[in-house]
C-alpha cells in the first residue's frame, strides 16, 4: 500500500485493480475536504491509468465513512453562517459517478449521510456483516443532500427512499442486501478481498471500452425513453463492430481478441465511450480537471440475491 500512515486516503494496486481506503479511522473516516481532493485525485489519475481496469473503495478501521467531519467545520466556521463559497468545490462532489471504470464499494461498517452518498456513487456495493447505512441528514437539520434524492429512490423505490430520508434511521447489513442498498453481502472473510477478486475477475473477462460505453448508457438511459436508448445503442454497436474489424485486420487467425487487453480509450478519444454533455474547464482550476455541463448519473445495477460465500 503506498502512502504514509498518516495520509488522508491510501492507494495500493493489486494487479489491474486499484484500492482506494479513506484513512481517518479514529473519526470513522469522516470527510473532510482534504480527504475529498485527496480521493478524486486518486480517481483522476485511475481513469487516466491503463494499468488500472476497475477501482475498489473502502475505509480504514471500523467504518466506511461517517459523513461530513462537523466538529471541523464548526471550528472553521459556525454552520448558520456557512454561505454558498463555503459549500464550492473546484470538482464536483459526484465526480466519482465520471469515473468510466467500474467503482465498487467494500462497506465495512457505517456509511452515514454524506459517506452513505460516497457509497452510492459506486456502481457496486459488497458488504461486511457491519455495514451499516443511515442518511443521517434530517437528525442533523440537513438536507438530503449531493443527489441522494435522485439517487435513493432508483435503488430501494421512492416510499422506502422517503422513510429512509425522514426517519434517518440506521440500516443493517441483513436489510442493505434486501432492499438493494447492497449487491453482496460477505457473511466470513475479508470484503475488500471479495470486491477486489470480484473486480478482478471483470478486468481479465471483460473489454475496458465496452464496459466503459455500458456505464455510459446505463447512465443516460435512465432518464431517457426506451426509443432513444435503441436508437443509441445501434448506433454504438455498429461502431462497436467497426472498431472489432480494425482490430483484427492482420492479425493471425488464432490470436486472442485485443480489445480485452487494450486500455480504456482515453478521454480525448473519437471512440463513443461518454456521452456526458459539453466539458467545461472549471476557472482557475488546475490542468486536467474539469467541470461537468452535464453529469451523468448512475443507476443500481441488479443485485444479487444470495450472499456470496
Amino acid at each position: 500500500m503506498t502512502g504514509a500512515s498518516g495520509e488522508l486516503v491510501l492507494a495500493e494496486h493489486r494487479g489491474p485493480v486499484l484500492v482506494l481506503t479513506f484513512n481517518r479511522p479514529a473519526t470513522l473516516n469522516a470527510w473532510t475536504d482534504a480527504l475529498e481532493d485527496g480521493y478524486f485525485a486518486l480517481l483522476d489519475a485511475a481513469e487516466d491509468d491503463p494499468d488500472v481496469r476497475a477501482v475498489v473503495v473502502t475505509g480504514a478501521g471500523r467504518g466506511f465513512c461517517s459523513g461530513a467531519d462537523l466538529q471541523l467545520l464548526r471550528s472553521v466556521r459556525e454552520i448558520d453562517e456557512a454561505s454558498a463559497a463555503d459549500t464550492a468545490r473546484r470538482r464536483p462532489r459526484d465526480l466519482p459517478l465520471t469515473l468510466r471504470k467500474p467503482l465498487i464499494g467494500a462497506v465495512n461498517g457505517v456509511a452515514a449521510g454524506l459517506g452513505m452518498v460516497k457509497a452510492l456513487y459506486c456502481d457496486l456495493r459488497f458488504g461486511s456483516p457491519s455495514a451499516r447505512f443511515t442518511t443521517a441528514f434530517a437528525q442533523r437539520g440537513l438536507i438530503a443532500e449531493y443527489g441522494i434524492s435522485w439517487l435513493l429512490p432508483r435503488l430501494v423505490g421512492h416510499s422506502r427512499a422517503m422513510a429512509l430520508l425522514l426517519s434517518s434511521r440506521m440500516v443493517d447489513a441483513d436489510e442493505a442486501l434486501r432492499i438493494g442498498l447492497l449487491d453482496h453481502l460477505i457473511p466470513t472473510g475479508s470484503v475488500v478481498d471479495a470486491a477486489v477478486a470480484y473486480a478482478a475477475d471483470l478486468a481479465a473477462r471483460c473489454s475496458p471500452g465496452s464496459m466503459a460505453t455500458i456505464e455510459s448508457r446505463l447512465h443516460h438511459d435512465a432518464d431517457g425513453t426506451y426509443a432513444d436508448s435503441v436508437t443509441r445503442a445501434e448506433s454504438l454497436m455498429l461502431q462497436a463492430f467497426h472498431g472489432r474489424c480494425r482490430r483484427r485486420r492482420g492479425r493471425p487467425p488464432r490470436e486472442a481478441p485485443t480489445e480485452f487487453s487494450s486500455p480504456t480509450p482515453v478521454r480525448s478519444s473519437d471512440v463513443p465511450v461518454r456521452d456526458v454533455g459539453s466539458r467545461q474547464e472549471v476557472p482557475g482550476g488546475p490542468a486536467g480537471v474539469h467541470g461537468l455541463a452535464h453529469l451523468p448519473r448512475r443507476v443500481g445495477l441488479p443485485r444479487a440475491d444470495a450472499r456470496l460465500r
